[in-house]
């Protein structure tokens, strides 16, 4: 099993998990063109995607699903509460199947275990995905850490895990007051501390690779988020992964 990031951050996100001929995408958050550009970027062409999953209906997790689900001819997974979102929205893919929060699934030769997580939408989830011998977890746009969250992670090969901010530098900048405190609340996004923190109660021995993601352009650096994930591991900053807005990240393969 394989998986790549095609871009991480607020103007857009898209995962690849790949295993044998099965290719899903998690989240769809970058437009047509740009998806299509992105998946030759990492060897994919469009149409081999076998499904998406969309974690929540935020536009930049979710506003390419259904022009890319129409054209390339992908069902599209959600939850209930993400479909009635996106269709309030006019913007609910034809092709969805839908997902229990607490429930696993397979798609082609993965098997995808979905999580509630704390955020801002109608009904988000995140997902640890499986091949059957390895898992890999991805975590994003969750507010604050839940004992549930801990226990899902808690035994995975490989993370990507949201470093959305650094504290500090969001009080400091430039952003509107109440958007600060949206970022801030139980219902946000996690900052590096939080994200080491969570870090730091899980088994990392058989970690082969742990990815920062959703970084704020603004209110963070690569630099910073690998030194709080890093702390936690006890490794060099440099063996930690980031996956930037502009290029995600290459293929990492776990073994």
């Amino acid at each position: 099993m394989r998986f790549a990031c095609l871009g991480s951050g607020s103007k857009g996100n898209a995962w690849l998990v790949e295993r044998g001929t099965t290719r899903v995408l998690l989240d769809c958050g970058f437009g047509l063109r740009e998806m299509a550009m992105r998946l030759i970027r990492l060897g994919i062409e469009p149409a081999a995607v076998t499904a998406i999953l969309i974690s929540h209906e935020h536009s930049d997790h979710a506003r390419g699903a259904a022009r890319f689900s129409a054209k390339y001819g992908c069902d599209v997974w959600l939850t209930a509460g993400s479909g009635m979102a996106l269709e309030n929205q006019g913007g609910l893919p034809e092709r969805t199947r839908r997902v229990d929060s607490h429930t696993a699934f397979s798609v082609g030769d993965l098997e995808f275990q979905p999580f509630p997580v704390p955020h801002d939408a109608r009904e988000p989830v995140q997902y640890v995905v499986s091949d059957g011998a390895r898992r890999w977890g991805l975590l994003t746009d969750a507010g604050h850490v839940t004992e549930h969250m801990v226990a899902m992670l808690g035994d995975c090969d490989a993370l990507a895990l949201e470093c959305n901010h650094d504290v500090d530098r969001l009080r400091r900048g430039g952003y509107p007051a109440s958007l600060k405190t949206r970022i801030l609340g139980r219902y946000g996004h996690l900052d590096n501390r939080a994200a080491a923190e969570l870090l730091g109660r899980l088994v990392t021995t058989k970690l082969q690779h742990v990815v920062a993601a959703h970084l704020s352009e603004e209110n963070n650096t690569p630099e910073l988020a690998r030194g709080a994930l890093a702390g936690a591991m006890a490794c060099e900053p440099d063996w930690i992964g980031v996956a930037d807005q502009s290029q995600g990240i290459d293929w990492r393969t776990i073994v």
